[in-house]
């Protein structure tokens, strides 16, 4: 049973005008707290043992005797010896008397059971803790769900290795790395067996894993990552809003395709099939003539996935897409919470949440000003679950 709603709504209120903005220390943390620190309020990062420098040390905030920030972003960090201990429930208790808002980031549901944050975590969320289960593909029930009953496009599922017949995707996690994926591409039954077999043999996949792969067709085009944010807050015709539009760097892939072919070729077999790791973000534009698609197809899943579960979206969600030659975007992957690419705009924002705006807007920063009008609103209870 998901934890009740209004009592968490209640909580959140009971915190006052200046609750404290906090996020698990990895991903987008930095854009979470950088930008909660410039509408003013004071931030929280939650880091694990060996991890945790980057935010007491080089991104801490100092004040001046005023206490304005004019240096870094984090005012506080807890550290634990691993992400899942902030679900145990003195660290629970501690939240809340510290009256912390949660922002939750890929690092939040992937390193804390998704049964305990449903069911357990006892802190209000700036979002929807029902939607975060779907990013699991594992689930019956995923984002894909939300795509097809959105009708939104997204590259056709391949049965089984036997019905390949064109460049297809096998989507599965590295063995070792779990956040990481163990990705590779075949265009013939062949050509899975080779590569699987020797992924296998290395330790990058597992078998167990490998038998539950999903395999799509490929998209041919560039990826582009759509941030959006949706208001709770805002009339129905305003609600939605791209913020921004990031791509991943992924090694060793990316590395791979600056090298000329005949280089590739000299490489050894392990070395020229590529990792799918992702170690950074740069930033995108889109032609504009394909920006009413992309605002369509965020306003299908919103809808979706406020059928799915209600209140459906509140706040970020990213839809990760691929662009083919004829302009279509074609959905892969789904984030129904603050993507992993944000702090690519922390801090000067990003094309179009600042023209939206009319000055500097990140992610980070349009959810603090959510959390700023809620409560000046006295409408916290609409964007916190």
């Amino acid at each position: 049973m998901v934890v009740d709603r209004a009592a968490i709504a209640a909580m959140a209120r009971g915190f006052g005008p200046e609750p404290v903005v906090a996020s698990v220390g990895s991903h987008s943390a930095l854009d979470i707290a950088d930008g909660a620190s410039t509408e003013g309020f004071r931030t929280l990062v939650l880091a694990a043992q060996g991890r945790e420098k980057t935010y007491s040390q080089y991104f801490r905030t100092r004040r001046d005797a005023a206490g304005r920030a004019y240096r870094g972003c984090v005012d506080e960090v807890w550290t634990l010896p691993k992400f899942a201990d902030l679900a145990a429930a003195a660290q629970q208790a501690r939240l809340r008397e510290h009256h912390a808002l949660l922002v939750p980031n890929r690092a939040l549901s992937s390193y804390v059971d998704l049964a305990a944050i449903e069911e357990e975590l006892s802190v209000p969320i700036v979002g929807s803790r029902a939607l975060l289960r779907l990013e699991e593909r594992s689930e019956r029930e995923n984002y894909y769900t939300l795509l097809e009953a959105g009708g939104i496009p997204f590259p056709t599922r391949i049965p089984a290795p036997s019905a390949i017949d064109a460049l297809a995707i096998v989507k599965l996690p590295h063995a070792k790395r779990r956040l990481e994926r163990g990705f590779f591409t075949a265009a013939t039954e062949a050509e899975y067996a080779r590569k699987s077999e020797a992924l296998l043999a290395d330790g990058t996949i597992s078998r167990e894993d490998l038998a539950q792969a999903r395999i799509e067709r490929y998209i041919l085009g560039p990826v582009f990552n759509f941030n959006f944010f949706y208001s709770a807050l805002a009339p129905r015709d305003e609600a939605l809003e791209l913020l921004g539009v990031d791509e991943r760097r992924e090694s060793s892939l990316d590395g791979l395709v600056r090298l000329p072919a005949a280089q590739q070729l000299e490489l050894g077999a392990a070395a020229r099939t590529p990792d799918y790791t992702v170690v950074g973000h740069g930033t995108l534009t889109v032609r504009e003539s394909i920006l009413e698609e992309v605002f369509r197809l965020g306003e299908r899943f919103v809808e979706a996935a406020r059928r799915h579960a209600a209140p459906g979206i509140l706040g970020p969600f990213c839809l990760q897409s691929c662009i083919d030659p004829e302009g279509k975007p074609w959905v892969f992957d789904v984030a129904v919470r603050i993507g992993g690419g944000t702090n690519i705009h922390l801090g000067l924002g990003h094309p179009y949440g600042n023209a939206l705006w009319r000055g500097p807007m990140s992610t980070g920063r349009r959810i603090a000003r959510e959390i700023r009008a809620a409560i000046a609103e006295d409408r916290l209870a609409e964007i916190v679950t």
